[in-house]
């Protein structure tokens, strides 16, 4: 089987890796525009879009259709408080706005995938709920200023300093990582018959 991974994240590729997948990256430019409002719809068709768009740019090359050996999976995550979506920081002051709302509460994660194989595409997701401790002004500086947030929805990296805060999760950690690594699998084997 020859697996693609359509995203630029390190953090998805190191995960990946983790669970023994030998894969290829291959990033296509996507359309992230989106006018969906819940968190769940919103990641599935985010990451349908990149999914589509790797799958378009391997047809061009000449990629068959119905190739029975081509896995693409795609993944969009974004954390979402109050209603209010938080992608990637703009910079440090955004970045900072999001570790004051996140700070002392609880959040959800919301990560969805998407899978290309045999000509058929399908799409899934995972929400997980995060809760921080109470941060200082000068904790939420320090943490902003350590580079961490930029490149994270929500700003933070829960693999990395950000730990320090975290109090509990409620459901799927690697999903706050950036991939749902049981829903992937879970989606692999029920609908395509593939066990990672």
């Amino acid at each position: 089987m020859k697996y693609i991974l359509a995203s630029a994240s390190p953090r998805r590729r190191e995960i990946l890796s983790n669970l023994g997948l030998d894969f290829t990256v291959l990033v296509a430019d996507a359309d992230e525009s989106c006018d969906l409002t819940d968190p769940g719809e919103r990641v599935e068709f985010i990451s349908l879009k990149k999914c589509l768009a790797a799958r378009d740019r391997l047809l061009a090359e000449g990629m068959d259709p119905a190739d029975k050996d081509t896995v693409i999976i795609a993944s969009d995550t974004l954390v979402t408080l109050d209603g209010e979506f938080l992608g990637k920081p703009r910079d440090e002051a955004d970045a900072a706005r999001m570790m004051y709302m996140l700070q002392g509460r609880t959040h959800t994660v919301a990560s969805g995938i998407a899978v290309w194989h045999k000509g058929r595409t399908v799409t899934a997701h995972e929400l997980t709920g995060v809760s921080f401790a109470p941060m200082t002004e000068a904790e939420i500086l320090a943490y902003v200023a350590t580079g961490e947030s930029f490149g994270k929805a929500g700003g933070y990296a829960i693999q990395g300093h950000a730990a320090r805060y975290v109090t509990g999760i409620r459901g799927d950690y690697f999903n706050v990582v950036g991939l749902p690594v049981r829903r992937l699998y879970e989606t692999m084997k029920l609908v395509f018959g593939i066990h990672l």
